[in-house]
């Protein structure tokens, strides 16, 4: 396929360019679900009246099914958008990028979707999607998933669907609240992806900081123990990637710890732990939730975030050596790469 593409990108370059701009309206309308004409219009930078003609061309080759609602793809247009992701990704350059990160950090699998997520929301969006597509073919039946908290997370299941209904399933949050908004914390997210594929789920309603005192007594309750193995014995792990100091404000740890992080020369959080550039744990905070030895112990870790401020983070908890995918953008791919 790669040769195919380079060598229409000699000979007819403006088809290219034509069949990227159409990919990008249907790819836009499939991540909205329904859009209208003015706000399509928008998002891919073109005129109504251009846009008029491009989405008529994509009705006549039934792609698109319009009403006064908005757009929607039809059937042969979500199939279209998932087959051209890999040509995409060629004439994007992204799937050498793919490679590199696989090899650079030892990993099974490497995604990356185009953009910056910290400049587009079209481009977390994306992320959310393709994140929700690895875990939707890596279920099994009656596996336990652990996810945690964060807004990379909760878009991602905001997106999740399985064709059928995942009753020998159950989510789970990895770790307790964060104590921000509900929307990102780990139950609210475990709790969403179950209802959307009628899956079963548990919550763990113990706070994500605790003293060592706290964490002793708190782990004495039955209902508490119970849902804690549960977790603990997740086949798949599910994870954002944080910056360390602003992981460590939003956890409200003193100012102490703080000071002491960047000491240590933390770079990047993860599933509770500090990290530091060669992928040292540096720090780790008392939790119900899952610990090292689990996520070592899990048969499937996958690992989500983007946005070029993340690169060197992302690098940093690659370094660490127990994820198997890595689901990314551009941005932070490139960023990552300067950290080899």
């Amino acid at each position: 396929m790669r040769k195919i593409v380079d060598i229409q990108k000699k000979l007819l370059p403006d088809l290219l360019q034509v069949m990227e701009k159409r990919y990008d309206i249907l790819h836009r309308i499939n991540l909205a679900g329904m859009i209208g004409r003015r706000t399509l219009a928008a998002n891919v930078d073109m005129t109504e009246r251009v846009l008029r003609a491009e989405l008529e061309l994509l009705r006549a080759q039934g792609l698109l099914d319009m009403a006064p609602s908005g757009m929607t793809l039809s059937a042969s247009g979500k199939q279209l958008v998932e087959e051209m992701e890999p040509i995409v990704k060629e004439l994007f350059g992204l799937s050498d990028m793919e490679d590199r990160m696989r090899e650079a950090f030892g990993l099974k699998r490497v995604i990356i979707v185009p953009g910056n997520s910290d400049e587009s929301d079209h481009t977390k969006m994306e992320l959310g999607r393709a994140g929700s597509r690895v875990l939707r073919t890596s279920l099994s039946s009656g596996d336990v998933v652990a996810v945690m908290g964060g807004s990379t997370m909760a878009r991602m299941a905001s997106q999740f669907s399985n064709p059928s209904q995942l009753k020998d399933n159950w989510f789970v949050p990895a770790r307790g609240g964060l104590g921000e908004s509900v929307d990102y914390q780990a139950n609210t997210i475990a709790a969403e992806l179950a209802k959307r594929t009628g899956a079963r789920y548990r919550m763990l309603h113990v706070p994500d900081h605790l003293s060592e005192e706290a964490y002793q007594t708190i782990m004495q309750e039955p209902n508490v123990r119970e849902v804690v193995d549960m977790i603990r014995g997740a086949r798949i792990v599910v994870h954002g990637i944080g910056d360390a100091v602003t992981m460590a404000r939003r956890r409200k740890l003193s100012e102490e710890t703080k000071e002491e992080l960047v000491k240590d020369g933390a770079l990047a959080e993860a599933f509770g732990y500090y990290f530091d550039r060669t992928g040292k744990v540096v720090h780790r905070m008392a939790t119900a939730g899952l610990r090292l030895d689990d996520i070592e112990a899990a048969g499937l870790v996958i690992g989500i975030a983007g946005g070029q401020s993340k690169g060197e983070a992302i690098a940093s908890v690659m370094r660490f050596g127990h994820d198997d995918v890595l689901v990314t953008d551009e941005a932070a791919a490139s960023e990552a790469l300067k950290h080899v």
